[in-house]
Parts: C-alpha cells; structure tokens; sequence
C-alpha cells in the first residue's frame, strides 16, 4: 500500500527590491545589466527576421555622465519640459557593439543620450538619441538619430519595466 505524503506548502516571502529613486544608483544598477538585455533584444529579433544574418552583441556599457545639456527647441518640443516634469533627467552613457558577419567584425563604439523621467510608476525612457563611431580613435561619429526603439532603447525600457516592477538584483 503507497503512502501519499502531502507536500508542504511553506509560504514563501519574496522581498521585493525597490527600483532607485535617484538617476545616478539607477544608471549604476542599469548599467550592469545592460549588455545582457540588449543582447536579448537582438536575439529576439534574430528571431523574428531570420534574414538578418549579422552577428551583432553588445560587450559593455558605461561612462555615465549626468551633467545636462541645454536643449535645442527642435529637442525640446519633443519631451516633457524640464519646468512641466520636473524629474526629467539626461543622462549621456556609451557602449560598444560588435558587428559583422561570419569572418568580419568591427567594434562599434554607440553614443547615448537619455531622457529619464520618473511617474507615479517608476522611471521611464522618455526619450533618446544615439550617435555612433568607431571603435577605433580620430573615426567620423554619425549625427545623433532618435533611437528609443532601438535595440539598447529597447533593452533601457525593458529594464526599467523589470526594475520598477522590483526584479533588478541591487
């Protein structure tokens, strides 16, 4: 005769870590994990358009700088005002890509400017702009493009998702 044991049903407390309030703890933590999300952003759409047969992946991000800079009015039209949405902070941070296709790569050195605001729901990108470069020193930078839905974009909103919903590890 099989006994049956019930399973014990412990409750299970899970802390829920709270999401930075300041920019600059927020950027750290993002930082951090920024490469791994960004990367996750080109699998899937590898994924989603098997024609693109790049083998691109993002090998780190940093040098956050939190000094903002004046605006243009064709900027500035753009995102909340800093009068209007007053936690509305800049942030400027790079990364380095490396792109190619079997047997050729190059190191891409992509230029970030952040626009964060924080809401009665956590930090969010507002806006952003990349500029990208050469890995390589005395190489031409692109201008700056509108690139929130880019792949770091991309990977920037679905961390600050998973950080205002209390799962980013401090």
């Amino acid at each position: 005769m099989a006994t049956s044991h019930a399973l014990s049903a412990k409750p299970v407390s899970v802390k829920r870590r709270i999401c930075p309030a300041e920019v600059e703890p927020l950027v750290a933590l993002m930082l951090r994990d920024l490469p791994s999300y960004a990367n996750r952003v080109i699998v899937r759409s590898r994924t989603r358009y098997p024609a693109i047969s790049s083998l691109n992946s993002i090998i780190t991000a940093g040098r956050p700088e939190f000094v903002p800079l004046p605006l243009a009015p064709s900027i500035a039209s753009t995102i909340p005002s800093p009068q209007n949405s007053p936690d509305l902070r800049q942030v400027f941070m790079t990364t380095l890509e490396r792109q190619g296709t079997a047997g050729t790569t190059i190191e891409l050195q992509q230029f970030h400017w952040l626009f964060l605001t924080k809401t009665d729901r956590g930090w969010r990108l507002a806006l952003m702009f990349t500029r990208t470069g050469s890995a390589s020193a005395g190489q031409i930078i692109t201008p700056p493009r509108e690139s929130s839905q880019g792949t770091i974009g991309q990977a920037v909103q679905t961390w600050l998702r998973d950080c205002n919903a209390g799962s980013v590890r401090s």
